[in-house]
């Protein structure tokens, strides 16, 4: 099961005790993957689609928690996939149908089948709860994640720019920055930052899923810093052998064309025992001298010999 679906799953058995937060997140399920019919004889009916059994069971229950409504629920193979499912939930009957349009203001008073975009009038999303409620049906809706071992990303298909904007909206009222690109027809709001994605999560209310990802990121965290030390300690020792056979070569070169007699005693010394330890740092060929000498008196007299040296070249 991907981690997307297990988000789902423990969003679906998050429902509101509060009727006006069941109503935000009926609308926004109904928003992203509704449809509403009317037949010749003007009545109404719903069709909710969606591959998730998690969101399909979910709805069921808000329909029937907040309005008392037994929706029917169906499912088939989907065409493009046997291993997938597509469910239906349906409600056929024009009065319940009607009675869920008007409580999640999908329906005017006239009749028309209509939506509020607006984040700060409209009445379903005022509460805070409610816009947690709208978010997260919203994600049941229409949303995925992906494995945050993986890679960060958080995304929700919209069917139109309106819908995107309001998603928009709400994530930058609980300072949470969203961005919207347009992609095979729809509209899709995305995430692909680390905290952001946490910061989704808490206010969708996904508690289990939240504390999976944060020890995620912090492991790839310790991960990264670790790497982090480990190139910066191979690039010292690189540097330190790359130094010490340019300095072996430029004494091998001195002791050839002149002979070790060619140094003067102090050069000898430091001389030789770089030779006989081609691998030791600065400072450890220091504590070899008698007496031992600083790693800057050390690297004072290599320089001295690598100058002898490109003036003999």
């Amino acid at each position: 099961m991907s981690f997307s679906s297990d988000v789902k799953n423990e969003l679906a058995k998050r429902i509101g005790n509060a009727n006006h937060c069941r109503i935000a997140e009926t609308a926004a399920i109904l928003s992203l993957c509704g449809k509403v019919l009317i037949d010749e004889k003007e009545q109404y009916s719903i069709q909710i689609y969606t591959e998730t059994e998690a969101t399909a069971e979910k709805m069921k229950t808000l329909l029937w928690k907040t309005f008392h409504i037994e929706a029917i629920l169906t499912e088939k193979e989907n065409t493009y996939s046997k291993n997938q499912r597509t469910y239906n939930i349906a409600i056929r009957n024009h009065a319940e149908a009607l009675k869920v349009l008007q409580a999640t203001k999908l329906i005017d008073g006239d009749g028309e089948i209509e939506e509020n975009f607006s984040v700060t009038n409209n009445v379903i999303i005022k509460k805070d709860c409610c816009k947690r409620a709208f978010i997260r049906g919203a994600f049941m809706a229409a949303g995925s994640m992906n494995n945050p071992n993986r890679s960060y990303h958080f995304e929700m298909k919209c069917n139109s720019k309106k819908k995107a904007q309001q998603i928009i909206k709400l994530l930058e009222y609980f300072a949470i920055e969203a961005k919207v690109v347009a992609r095979k027809g729809k509209y899709v709001v995305y995430i692909k930052e680390g905290e952001g994605i946490v910061d989704v999560l808490n206010v969708m209310e996904a508690p289990v899923s939240l504390m999976e990802m944060e020890n995620i990121r912090i492991l790839k965290g310790m991960s990264n810093y670790y790497n982090r030390q480990v190139n910066c300690e191979t690039a010292n020792i690189k540097k330190t052998v790359t130094t010490a056979c340019r300095q072996i070569d430029d004494i091998e070169l001195i002791i050839k064309k002149k002979g070790i007699g060619y140094l003067s005693d102090k050069l000898q010394k430091i001389a030789l025992l770089r030779i006989e330890n081609p691998d030791a740092p600065l400072q450890e060929l220091g504590e070899m001298m008698d007496p031992p000498l600083g790693k800057s008196g050390v690297n004072h007299r290599l320089r001295k010999i690598s100058q002898i040296a490109e003036e003999l070249k």
